[in-house]
């Protein structure tokens, strides 16, 4: 066990003044993650500036037997990142920033405490996209992350955090530094450690920095939202989309009745650019390079779904600012932990055909147990995603 005047005398001797907080000085927001109820008091939380900073924090933590929760941008609903009686938070907020964009290679070298949108914008001000997107995208962390290995709305076309990661830096518990920040795409020198701590939610060592490869920037981009008449429909059009654009489908959502029907009428500032009362609806994007013959090829996708009956309404949006309205159905979903409690959410993949079934059996189950519960689903479809939120 941890002699704590021993220890804290020595986080403060590593840290700045604004680097430690003790006793009823400590932020409550540092006590829970988004999800999670008010936990119990951490012991202290640190604020390290430096990888070196989080070197010596582990060290003297390891020394003395003292538990650790890293914490990122506190974004997640898993209550991970809460901490337990005694326990310090270790909150990687204060190490960020970009510290090198390579135009010719297409990377990025990114601190850890760094936020998603951060990111993004650095690497769209050189000319090139950091795929990764996610509704938290303000708020949650590169390190979180890649410690959770996030996936978000575009994995049907370029992958999850994990396929983004080159390289990393990485901080174990006894203070040793693994340092492996490669730059390089073909790199088949021995074991490959960064995939073992991509996706270790910070069991393993606590990411410091990264390096993370980038696509080529589109300039333009294409939305449609669809109604469609069943789940079947939807993986119908998910095939139809992708064989007629080529793989350039960067965005398959799809969301249920209940949950449309819900964020349209309860979130504020969501729009409803098709009628409810449909059983689904898809929000889907091509990304690409040539706005006049994207929209082109878009349209007649979307005529041949219509023709087919794949689709029995559609709105395309007609600029980015409607664009960014039809993405705030999706993006809604942070709003829930606030407006609809208590509520339980899950975070499942299977197969993509069958979701439609399991999905269906899950809702008779619930209701059957609980006849006034409220189930809602939607999900990544394209990359054999679900959420529900009951």
């Amino acid at each position: 066990m941890s002699n704590t005047p021993a220890l804290l005398s020595e986080l403060a001797a590593i840290l700045d003044p604004a680097g430690l907080q003790t006793g009823d000085a400590i932020d409550t927001r540092f006590r829970k993650d988004w999800y999670a109820p008010l936990g119990n008091p951490p012991l202290a939380v640190v604020r390290p500036r430096t990888t070196a900073d989080v070197a010596a924090i582990l060290a003297a933590c390891h020394r003395h037997g003292q538990p650790v929760v890293p914490q990122g941008g506190l974004t997640g609903l898993a209550s991970a990142a809460t901490p337990g009686q005694g326990e310090i938070v270790l909150s990687l907020e204060r190490i960020r920033g970009v510290e090198e964009i390579d135009e010719q290679a297409g990377t990025m070298t990114v601190w850890a405490g760094t936020t998603l949108q951060a990111a993004q914008e650095a690497a769209r001000a050189a000319g090139w996209l950091l795929a990764v997107d996610l509704g938290a995208r303000g708020s949650c962390q590169i390190g979180g992350n890649i410690a959770t290995n996030a996936g978000g709305n575009r994995v049907i076309r370029y992958g999850m955090m994990r396929d983004q990661v080159l390289g990393l830096e990485v901080v174990l518990a006894d203070g040793t530094v693994l340092t492996s920040l490669n730059k390089m795409l073909k790199n088949n020198a021995g074991y490959d450690l960064r995939q073992v701590f991509v996706g270790s939610e910070g069991t393993l060592g606590v990411i410091t920095r990264a390096v993370l490869r980038l696509a080529p920037l589109p300039s333009a981009t294409q939305t449609a939202l669809c109604a469609l008449n069943s789940f079947d429909d939807v993986v119908r059009l998910l095939r139809h989309a992708q064989r007629a654009l080529s793989g350039r489908v960067s965005a398959f959502e799809a969301m249920w009745a209940d949950y449309y029907t819900l964020v349209t009428t309860r979130v504020p500032g969501v729009r409803a650019p098709l009628a409810a009362g449909h059983p689904f609806y898809v929000l889907l994007d091509l990304q690409g390079s040539d706005a006049d013959a994207d929209a082109a090829a878009f349209e007649r996708m979307l005529e041949g779904a219509m023709e087919d009956g794949l689709i029995v309404d559609a709105a395309v949006a007609a600029s980015g600012k409607e664009a960014e309205s039809f993405w705030k159905l999706r993006d809604a979903v942070a709003e829930f932990p606030q407006m609809w409690a208590p509520n339980a959410a899950f975070d499942v993949s299977l197969p993509i055909g069958s979701i439609g079934r399991f999905a269906d059996a899950l809702r008779s189950a619930i209701l059957e147990r609980w006849p006034t519960a409220e189930l809602v689903n939607f999900g990544h479809v394209g990359d054999s995603n679900l959420h529900f939120s009951v």
